[in-house]
């Protein structure tokens, strides 16, 4: 063994204990990674307003309806990147793959602000997700593979775990740009830097190469091999709905947050662009920080009480926690203190797909399949999207009652997650 997965195995003390520098780089710079990921997408879910009204004009009624087609486009394109550049990272390696997705998602993201057409941001935010949705998969490949089995679930929901200061990252720009959202855009060139790093210090696997000179190297990201044996189809397809659970939930009922404190607002009386800023700030940094916090939280449960019971824990209490955050607040200071709550377990759960998918499937596979189950999931997250604007735009309709009976889905999730199997403490097939 080299460096990049040399650690010695040993139960006793602390998970990080043994782990090398190498490996902390590592997560360092798929964290990195995943840190811009998540800003390119929550960028548009944070300043899409300003946009669209610029847009599209002062009085159009078509600001969400264009904002949730928008992000159905922003979901599409993440499954065809991510089906795409999975693929490609289990037959070319992991680096370069890492290399060309953010590279794509950077100059998309910085092309935006030069957008003057609705099919200028189409496209745009298509070419931008295809990176985002290919550098995810990637990465949580890389990590999986670099980190010794008893450390892997920790390292794995640190890694997911970023997507916080990502999304903070998002929250502040659109703040500090106000109505000039342009600018937001700029700031997700800055990723592009990240190349260099990638290609001076991160090596490919071990396991990859093994692979690689193996006799079964011509299926290496064969989606016929994933979807036609049997071992591996069920797993795909299960996670795939698993994750379609957890994307169609969070565009539906976690970044619904901002949505409902505005709402709230607005009918305890407060003026609507004060309601506008007080939702983002709920949202983009309250919310989060609980968000965070479940993220993180979620990978040394996987590993004490093992990953099954993890996921159906938090998918029960987050049907629990969204009618009580929707119904108990009389007061903003009320919903900052609950909202926390709120995120903690609807996001906590996106940290076991990074934790838990690598695991499913073997090395000459696990980006496939790590990409098909989350970025299929995507696809599935679309008709989600689409029937919750539908739902929410319903005239008359209390968003608190549409964001509670969206909450259903969570129950989908504990069905889905009783025929996978556990992963806890196996090493990672080959």
């Amino acid at each position: 063994m080299d460096a990049t997965d040399s650690t010695t195995e040993n139960d006793n003390g602390p998970w990080w204990q043994g782990v090398t520098r190498y490996q902390w780089l590592v997560l360092l710079i798929a964290s990195a990674g995943w840190i811009f990921d998540v800003y390119e997408g929550q960028i548009f879910n944070l300043t899409r307003y300003d946009m669209l009204t610029d847009l599209l004009g002062e009085n159009s009624g078509d600001v969400n309806k264009y904002g949730d087609m928008f992000l159905a486009i922003f979901l599409l394109g993440g499954t065809v990147g991510g089906l795409l550049f999975g693929s490609l990272a289990d037959r070319y390696g992991r680096r370069s793959i890492m290399v060309i997705t953010i590279l794509m998602y950077s100059i998309f993201s910085g092309m935006t602000f030069f957008a003057t057409e609705l099919w200028h941001v189409a496209a745009l935010r298509f070419f931008v997700a295809m990176g985002v949705g290919g550098e995810w998969a990637v990465a949580a490949s890389l990590v999986a593979e670099v980190f010794p089995k008893r450390a892997r679930a920790h390292a794995s929901s640190i890694f997911h775990a970023t997507s916080v200061p990502g999304t903070w990252l998002a929250a502040i720009a659109a703040l500090v740009v106000g109505t000039q959202w342009r600018y937001a855009y700029l700031i997700g060139v800055l990723p592009a830097l990240l190349i260099l790093w990638v290609r001076a210090s991160v090596k490919e696997t071990d396991q990859w190469k093994r692979q690689k000179q193996s006799d079964s190297s011509d299926k290496m990201g064969s989606f016929e091999d994933l979807l036609l044996n049997k071992r591996w189809a069920g797993r795909a397809l299960l996670g795939m709905l698993l994750a379609a659970v957890g994307l169609g939930t969070f565009w539906a009922v976690t970044a619904g947050g901002q949505q409902l404190v505005q709402s709230l607002l607005e009918s305890w009386g407060v003026d609507k662009a004060e309601a506008n800023r007080s939702g983002k700030f709920a949202y983009g940094l309250v919310q989060a920080l609980g968000g965070g916090i479940g993220l993180v939280a979620f990978g040394p449960l996987c590993a004490r009480l093992g990953r099954k019971t993890t996921f159906i824990g938090f998918h029960i209490l987050a049907m629990i926690i969204v009618p009580i955050t929707c119904y108990f607040p009389q007061t903003y200071s009320q919903l900052l203190c609950i909202l926390p709550l709120y995120g903690f377990f609807t996001l906590g759960i996106h940290a076991g797909y990074a934790v838990y998918f690598p695991e499913l499937f073997p090395t000459h596979l696990r980006a496939t399949g790590t990409s098909f189950c989350f970025n299929g999931g995507r696809l599935l997250a679309v008709p989600i999207l689409l029937f919750s604007s539908e739902l929410k735009s319903v005239e008359g309709l209390d968003f608190r009652w549409a964001i509670t009976q969206l909450s259903w889905l969570f129950a989908l999730g504990i069905i889905v997650m009783l025929f996978l199997p556990e992963t806890r403490g196996k090493e990672l097939p080959e």
